[in-house]
């Protein structure tokens, strides 16, 4: 049994996705065949998220599912490694989740995911209730399992952080609970040219909520009770060349920074934008997130 005392417990996806780089602008459906460059790398939310909060040298637990197979086997002996505590993690008799990863040499990506059970399966809400009440924060992604300890998160007091990621409608129905019960709430704009509508939709829901939404190369968005705030992007001399987990390194930064450090809202938005600009310039990984001396030095630059 767990005695100890997390930072953080991430609880959400994490999986192997496969990320295919094309050579050329298009597939080319007038062939069979077309040559690409395809990696796999321990990815989705909960992946880079925690070996992200790992990097910056926060004590992190990890909640979720794999398979019984190489890759649950895998994704756990690299968390056992870098120290991530991996009492919370039980499996999903369909096997561990994957994605698919469009990436285009323009830099835009098409994401396939398959989250095996996760609309279906239930978590241990004993081992749950334990590592949760050990936490200072939980940062939960949206897996639908994940939704059945939102209420056990709240009842034992920790900071709650939701990443709805892309949201489309406010109104959507899958996403109600974790922005009702979230502390701190982060999506993504990118179906959105300006987040702030949104941002005021879910404070009428929620009128407590910290909201920090990730514009892309537009920069980033902070939504409280006092109004909204854009912030420029940084500028980090590297070259972006992989969006996937940008998002998460933002939550991470912003959360690092603020709940943990106890960092101002404006100077956490900062080193969360640093933290997934970096994130931005590593190339099909999860394992060269911004460790806390490279976003001092960035932040000081």
């Amino acid at each position: 049994m767990s005695t100890n005392i997390f930072d953080v417990v991430v609880v959400g996806n994490v999986g192997i996705d496969t990320n295919v780089f094309f050579q050329s602008s298009e597939i080319d459906f007038s062939v069979e065949a077309n040559f690409t460059e395809n990696i796999d790398v321990l990815g989705q939310a909960g992946g880079y998220a925690s070996r992200g909060y790992a990097r910056l040298g926060a004590s992190t637990a990890f909640l979720g599912c794999v398979g019984a197979d190489f890759s649950g086997d895998y994704i756990k002996k690299v968390f056992t490694q870098e120290r991530i505590n991996i009492e919370g993690v039980f499996v999903d008799p369909a096997g561990t989740s994957r994605s698919i990863n469009f990436m285009y040499r323009s830099g835009q990506r098409k994401n396939f995911y398959d989250g095996k059970s996760h609309m279906k399966i239930d978590p241990p809400l004993d081992v749950a209730s334990r590592i949760i009440s050990g936490a200072r924060l939980a940062h939960f992604n949206i897996p639908n399992w994940a939704r059945d300890l939102l209420p056990l998160a709240k009842q034992l007091g920790v900071i709650i952080a939701c990443d709805v990621q892309d949201v489309v409608e406010v109104e959507d129905p899958y996403r109600t609970d974790f922005v009702k019960m979230a502390d701190i709430l982060f999506f993504s704009a990118a179906n959105h040219p300006d987040p702030a509508p949104l941002m005021y939709a879910y404070l009428q829901k929620n009128p407590s909520l910290v909201i920090v939404s990730g514009m892309g190369e537009k920069g980033c968005a902070l939504g409280t009770s006092g109004g909204v705030q854009y912030f420029p992007p940084v500028s980090i001399d590297l070259p972006v060349v992989d969006t996937n987990g940008a998002g998460d390194a933002l939550a991470v930064g912003f959360l690092t920074s603020h709940v943990l450090d106890g960092r101002s809202l404006e100077e956490s938005i900062h080193r969360g934008q640093i933290s997934a600009r970096y994130k931005c310039a590593q190339r099909a990984t999860s394992n060269c997130m911004i460790t806390r001396d490279l976003l001092d030095h960035y932040q000081g630059r």
